[in-house]
């Protein structure tokens, strides 16, 4: 029974920050796309924090709950992808750029937030609330660093590819662009062969260490 309360405990502090997590970071790219010209994720009503319309049953839910008993040391899902009509936009290469990396952006400025409420979780006098609040901070601070490195990762269809896609010539962006349709289970055959965590890892640990040395938190 310890077990299971204890399980559930963690669910209970973890859910704000994933939560958030998730659901900013494809808010973000609907509001940057509706900005550089494209409204079609604010005309179906995915600008929004309500999670129910960001979650994918299978990337959401089932894989990482899989990854989670599996106890791997990557947690991998992805959220419903927010519709964006590349061709809409004022500017579609150059744009496609903005668009991709406000997901990541938007995990990077939360990672941040989080990294201050760790701070301040420490600066105030100890209280009932100073554990849950830094523990709450430290699954903040992980899971968006874990979703900014992963995004980045340069294969399409993940925003770290459309960004190479957008910086390419157009001839090589064409072929790259092309690799889309393989991308999922090149990256899941990555991720289930050590290899994604082995790419991954270093980058995680440059930016968490950025931000232990931002807010001067213990590594």
């Amino acid at each position: 029974m310890a077990d299971v309360g204890g399980l559930i405990q963690t669910v209970a502090i973890a859910a704000l920050p994933v939560i958030f997590a998730i659901t900013l970071h494809e808010a973000a790219h609907g509001y940057v796309a509706r900005h550089f010209g494209d409204p079609t994720a604010w005309q179906e009503g995915r600008i929004t924090l309500n999670p129910v319309k960001h979650i994918d049953l299978v990337g959401t839910i089932l894989l990482p709950l899989l990854l989670f008993v599996m106890a791997s040391p990557i947690m991998f899902g992805w959220a419903k992808p927010v519709p964006v009509n590349f061709s809409r936009l004022r500017n579609p290469k150059r744009d496609m750029l903005w668009v991709a990396a406000a997901g990541p952006g938007s995990n990077l400025l939360m990672a941040l937030f989080w990294g201050a409420v760790m701070k301040t979780a420490w600066l105030l006098p100890f209280n009932y609330f100073s554990l849950p609040m830094t523990r709450m901070a430290e699954i903040g601070i992980t899971i968006n660093i874990i979703l900014m490195v992963l995004n980045l990762f340069p294969l399409p269809p993940l925003d770290g590819g459309r960004i190479a896609v957008s910086l390419l010539p157009p001839q090589a962006a064409w072929r790259y662009a092309q690799v889309e349709r393989f991308g999922f289970p090149i990256l899941l055959v990555l991720l289930f062969t050590g290899i994604l965590g082995s790419l991954l890892t270093p980058a995680m640990l440059l930016v968490g260490g950025l931000i232990d040395f931002i807010f001067q938190l213990p590594s």
